[in-house]
């Protein structure tokens, strides 16, 4: 059984009488001690996603609408408040993308260890254990550093130290929202490490969100790109990088910088990802396709996620015939 699997998700905003769905029929899994990174544009609904987990959409204005979130088998959607808040960082613990906005600006940082200390594991809330996730996260002088206030630490440290409270209630599942995109290029590269690491001693499994397919290649055993509130193509993350199906992660793939090869111009994707209140009437990607002056069909008709290889699923009405080009 998987640590976590969510089934056909949907969830909405606005009235019910003009319902902007964000996430549109979202299914997949999550092993225990596997990282599975989802990946898309700003906008696809990547993050809305990843707080369902744990019900942290506010409720109003968001509505879940259908389907399951199975954690150890058992769904968040019909969790009460005190089932919610024991899951909350006991089992699925955050990372978000910007730790300065995150860690609050007039406590220490010791203390704010120490508070998810107190709420998950209270026997353990002393400076001594603060002192110890401080060494794991790689916090140089640990012992002065919890007497830090946040705008004392770059960027980089205080992203750890966000780290270092995701992993004080031991979590099963720990979900990294775009950690690194506050943070610069060396910075993330440590910090993607650092995750790697901690990921395979502690054995938690990793949900990273990230719309830089470049990132994921050494941290992911499986790949789930999202695209307007649907999953669009999932695979084990060394084919999917090898061998892109849906003319989306194609074109993802394509817009990434290489160092390799002759210098090129970097493609990008034109147009921009569309509003949940204005999505196409067919696939969703048609308007900004290379392929869609040979398949206007795809304009009227909604393609299914369809398994075209063993554990390989694409949403596309051309899935077939794109596996056969890509062989």
């Amino acid at each position: 059984m998987p640590l976590l699997e969510i089934k056909n998700l949907q969830l909405e905003f606005g009235s019910k009488d003009q319902p902007l769905r964000a996430v549109d029929g979202v299914s997949f899994a999550i092993d225990a001690g596997e990282t599975v990174c989802l990946v898309g544009e700003s906008g696809c609904g990547k993050s809305v996603t990843a707080l369902s987990i744990a019900r942290l959409v506010p409720t109003p204005p968001a509505r879940y609408v259908g389907g399951e979130i199975l954690l150890n088998g058992r769904d968040v959607l019909k969790m009460n408040p005190s089932e919610l808040r024991k899951i909350r960082g006991g089992v699925v613990s955050y990372i978000f993308q910007d730790p300065s906005a995150s860690l609050n600006p007039v406590f220490r940082v010791g203390n704010q260890i120490k508070e998810s200390l107190k709420l998950h594991r209270p026997e353990k809330a002393n400076d001594a254990e603060v002192i110890r996730l401080l060494k794991l996260v790689g916090i140089p002088a640990p012992e002065s550093r919890l007497k830090d206030y946040p705008h004392q630490l770059s960027g980089g440290m205080q992203q750890r130290i966000m780290i270092a409270m995701a992993l004080a209630s031991e979590p099963k599942l720990l979900i990294a929202d775009e950690p690194t995109t506050a943070l610069d290029v060396t910075i993330q590269a440590q910090i993607l490490e650092l995750l790697l690491d901690l990921k395979k001693r502690l054995g938690m499994a990793m949900l990273l969100i990230t719309h830089n397919l470049g990132i994921v290649s050494d941290i992911a055993d499986r790949l789930a790109v999202m695209y307007a509130g649907q999953i669009v193509e999932t695979a084990s993350a060394a084919d999917l990088l090898r061998r892109p199906l849906h003319p989306y992660t194609r074109a993802l793939m394509n817009s990434v910088p290489s160092l390799r090869g002759d210098r090129q111009r970097l493609e990008t994707i034109g147009g921009t990802v569309p509003s949940p209140g204005n999505w196409p009437k067919g696939c969703r990607f048609f308007p900004r396709c290379p392929n869609a002056a040979q398949h206007p069909e795809c304009g009227e008709k909604m393609p299914e996620l369809i398994e075209v290889e063993p554990n390989r699923w694409v949403r596309c009405l051309y899935a077939n015939e794109l596996r056969q080009t890509a062989s």
